[in-house]
């Protein structure tokens, strides 16, 4: 199997790195502008292993069976330049975070073609080319309609460490990050603290828990099957020391992910007339730290 990655950070690495090590054809799509000096071997630090592989770098998507789509939700529209030809890939699979991305990819480049699907893990690109996977799980979850292209990809993942399903709801498969994500990243980012300090402190793990609930809530009205309860006892049983991306964006001054991670619920409750105080809370301190001139809530 040939993968391109889209998004050489975190988890475009960690994901290229280990598909490599696996024996899969692996290229690694950057800016054009970086394309000389990028190093053409990832290095991975992980509880899964410590190791460096071979990689092709591009600075568009050749012909490739899967595309994986791993930037920020603040960078497609300009990322998404790089695919010249979307003719020759077979499938893009988007481990971006939030909803609206999926829509938004159908109709450019045809529902067939993309597949939904999502990543739990804490991994950073402390370097270009070398990857610290500091979270001990590394769960990805992908629609079924991409069994028959994935099946063996998810196995050769599986063998390396990773925990792979197949889900058959969409809704259920976005939602079913989605209400984890936003109140860890929320909280975190507005408090700037870890999960295990939110969840110490009273105060944040009552406003936190409660924007779980307010997000199952709104994914519930969506069509998706979650459990605040299994929600919450994921969220309690988190590596104390895990912070967000988001939160680390905010301490770098770049732009957040608000709108991919809060927009969605923010925007279901208004559909279905849901009360969202926590969520919207949360939102109001997340842009005071990063300081937005413009609210998610206006």
């Amino acid at each position: 199997m040939k993968h391109a990655i889209l998004g050489a950070g975190g988890v475009g690495g960690l994901i290229g790195a280990c598909l490599a090590h696996a024996g899969a054809s692996v290229t690694l799509v950057v800016r054009r502008e970086t394309l000389a000096q990028y190093p053409k071997q990832l290095s991975l630090e992980s509880p899964f292993g410590k190791f460096t592989v071979d990689v092709a770098v591009a600075a568009e998507v050749p012909a490739v069976d899967v595309l994986w789509i791993t930037v920020k939700a603040t960078q497609l529209d300009q990322s998404l330049t790089a695919l010249k030809n979307p003719e020759a890939v077979r499938a893009i699979v988007p481990l971006l975070n939030g909803i609206d991305h999926v829509a938004l990819l159908r109709g450019k480049y045809g529902a067939n073609r993309v597949i939904p699907a999502t990543i739990a893990v804490e991994t950073e690109r402390v370097s270009p080319g070398h990857i610290v996977h500091r979270s001990p799980f590394a769960r990805l979850n992908v629609l079924s309609a991409g069994k028959p292209l994935l099946a063996d990809t998810l196995d050769q993942l599986s063998k390396i460490g990773f925990i792979c399903r197949f889900i058959d709801d969409e809704p259920t498969l976005l939602w079913g990050k989605l209400v984890f994500l936003a109140p860890f990243a929320l909280s975190t980012t507005a408090a700037d603290k870890t999960v295990g300090e939110i969840l110490a402190d009273p105060e944040w793990r009552s406003l936190g828990l409660a924007c779980v609930r307010e997000a199952c809530a709104v994914g519930v009205a969506e069509g998706a099957k979650v459990d605040p309860d299994v929600v919450l006892s994921g969220v309690q049983g988190m590596p104390g020391g895990m912070r967000s991306s988001m939160q680390k964006d905010v301490e770098k001054h770049k732009a957040p992910e608000l709108d991919a991670i809060a927009g969605p619920i923010l925007r279901g409750a208004r559909r279905h007339g849901i009360e969202v105080p926590a969520t919207k809370k949360l939102v109001a301190g997340v842009e005071k730290r990063a300081g937005y001139k413009e609210s998610l809530l206006a």
